[in-house]
């Protein structure tokens, strides 16, 4: 069988036919590979230009295999599909059409439909325990959920940042096709299903690219996770823009959010991963292309790219409120009501404004439409990243909590929630891993020293009370429990409010911009936005403790009041309150040949 000629090759094992393999390794640092089958058969592969190692062979899925390296080094393959365990153990040939889909017509649904719930598929007990939520997800108005990373990751407890096998489903999770099962029943209730990838770094553990593939890794720029990915490479773009569309197309995921992109310092790369995804998605489909981005780059914005986490907009509502201004927060600490209000009108709060550190951070945004950011009350990072991983109705004020939860789910932006927020769940969420034990130790003292900033933890004998990542307790503690006595007391506010957002606010998105937003006191805001039909949305919330003149809605459709409408006072915004009016679009002028 001819190897195909081609500039570069699908990295990995990719079947050809039932029976045949092509099994293809960049290996620019390597002087010979062979593929060594569980069948104890070894095969070298063919050199070929540019680094690439490639055999075309009899091999049918499920074969499991490694790859040698001069003799010496036998390593899993880097885009393997399936792994036999952990990273270090064989990769397994998979066949890509095994799985036979049962809602093969499924388009996906429009972006501003987006209600999205954040999950954690070990926490919650792999793939297939994931499935057992999604009814109860649909009911309560969610329209999409998102998993954080599910590739290879070492060990089998773990946040999914440290993957060193994008290709591969985390094995301990469950199997390919248990994955694509999850995301098929996802789409026979109507839920689009998102996946939160890493393309800016491989975990510290089981990645052996330094031996043989060297061009991966650009040592003259680090990230906090080491050398930064050399994007200038063509394998190295081709390796992650494949991965990409690997799980677009043969996965049917709806969506991708691209974790910390401003460590990815070519912006060419992000551009090209977003033109080939829409060149190669059937226009019919929705598809969902999201980022992390400390650099507000709102040009990233309109390059491609629907939206971006908007951790502007949580940090000003989590320090009015909390109080807390220590390390990040401290860049809202002084004004954070106008900065709320900045975010509510114009999207980022940073928008080449100074921040702590002295330096500008950020792009103008205001000309973008709101659904541009998705906001926030809690995530993984803002409650994993505490140190005993506290929820924020541990810490806000409930009226308060009630008030900003309706800002977040009747507001233009997209709202994001964290697997249980609907219900206030009193586990916590703390960061967790299963690593070695020389790397358990590093990140453990790692966790405990990040906490310096914070002044509960300046001492260190304080910080030891932080929970080791690596203890297995960590992870259980995690592991969020629903009971139907909590559901049933904790769960009204967020069905109500989603109701109303499903009715009121997703048909009208399309087509809205931000009118205005102002101040009305510390902790209190007033915003604005034309929605896509002309009507007018307006939110005002008041986060403090004391009362707040506003004016009255008396021509607008009342759509939400926070506290009871019994409890509100005339012209005037009551402590820890939300209220949401919509005023119709006004009426046509009648054509010229019917003017009186």
């Amino acid at each position: 069988m001819p190897l195909r000629t081609l500039e570069t090759w699908p990295h990995g094992a990719i079947m050809l036919d039932a029976e045949h393999t092509q099994f293809a390794l960049w290996a620019p640092d390597a002087f010979y590979v062979s593929v060594e089958l569980e069948n104890g058969q070894s095969m070298p592969l063919l050199p070929q230009a540019d680094g690439w190692f490639v055999i075309n062979t009899r091999c049918e899925a499920g074969t499991r295999y490694r790859y040698n390296i001069d003799g010496e080094l036998e390593v899993p393959d880097p885009a393997s599909r399936a792994q036999d365990g952990d990273v270090h153990r064989h990769s397994v040939v998979v066949d890509p059409h095994a799985y036979r889909w049962r809602h093969s017509t499924w388009l996906g649904r429009p972006w501003n439909e987006a209600v999205i719930q954040e999950l954690h598929v070990g926490a919650l007990g792999g793939f297939a325990a994931v499935e057992q939520h999604l009814a109860r997800l649909v009911e309560l108005g969610i329209t999409a959920i998102e998993l954080m990373p599910v590739a290879q990751f070492p060990g089998e407890r773990n946040w999914g940042y440290d993957g060193v096998l994008p290709y591969a489903p985390q094995a301990s999770y469950g199997s390919p096709e248990q994955l694509k099962h999850l995301i098929d029943t996802a789409h026979g209730h109507g839920l689009a299903v998102i996946l939160d990838v890493v393309y800016n770094h491989f975990g510290p553990d089981g990645n052996y690219l330094h031996r043989y593939a060297k061009g991966f890794f650009n040592e003259d720029k680090h990230t906090p996770w080491g050398a930064a990915i050399d994007f200038s490479r063509r394998e190295v773009r081709d390796f992650f823009i494949d991965n990409a569309l690997m799980w677009l197309l043969e996965y049917r995921f709806d969506g991708l959010r691209l974790d910390a992109v401003h460590a990815i310092e070519d912006p060419d790369f992000l551009q090209e991963l977003a033109q080939r995804v829409r060149q190669q998605i059937d226009p019919p489909r929705h598809v969902w292309l999201m980022v992390e981005n400390e650099h507000n780059q709102a040009s990233l914005l309109e390059q491609g790219y629907d939206a971006q986490w908007n951790d502007d907009g949580h940090n000003a509502l989590h320090v009015l409120l909390t109080g807390e201004t220590d390390a990040y927060y401290a860049d809202y600490a002084k004004n954070p009501t106008e900065q709320l209000a900045r975010c509510l009108n114009q999207g980022f709060v940073f928008q080449g404004h100074i921040n702590r550190h002295g330096r500008a951070r950020g792009e103008p945004s205001g000309h973008l439409p709101p659904s541009a950011f998705i906001l926030f009350l809690q995530n993984h990072d803002q409650i994993g990243n505490r140190a005993f991983g506290e929820r924020l109705h541990q810490l806000a004020h409930p009226d308060a909590l009630s008030a900003a939860t309706a800002l977040l789910l009747l507001s233009p932006m997209i709202p994001l929630l964290f697997m249980g927020d609907e219900y206030a769940a009193e586990q916590p969420f703390l960061f967790f891993t299963s690593h070695n034990d020389e790397l358990a130790h590093l990140v453990r003292e790692g966790r405990r020293n990040e906490f310096a900033a914070f002044k509960a933890f300046t001492n260190p004998h304080q910080r030891e009370r932080i929970p080791d990542p690596n203890a297995p307790q960590t992870f259980e503690a995690s592991r969020p429990t629903l009971k139907d006595a909590d559901v049933s007391r904790t769960d009204t506010l967020y069905r109500q409010l989603l109701q109303i957002r499903h009715r009121h606010i997703i048909p009208r998105l399309p087509g809205a911009q931000a009118l205005d937003a102002e101040v009305l006191a510390p902790g209190a805001v007033s915003a604005r936005w034309r929605m896509g039909d002309g009507s007018q949305l307006r939110i005002d919330l008041n986060l403090s403790a004391t009362s707040v003149p506003c004016a009255e809605h008396s021509d607008a459709q009342l759509l939400f009041e926070h506290p009871p409408r019994g409890q509100k006072q005339q012209g005037a915004l009551s402590p820890y309150s939300a209220h949401v009016t919509l005023k119709a679009a006004p009426p046509l002028p009648p054509p010229d040949g019917e003017r009186q």
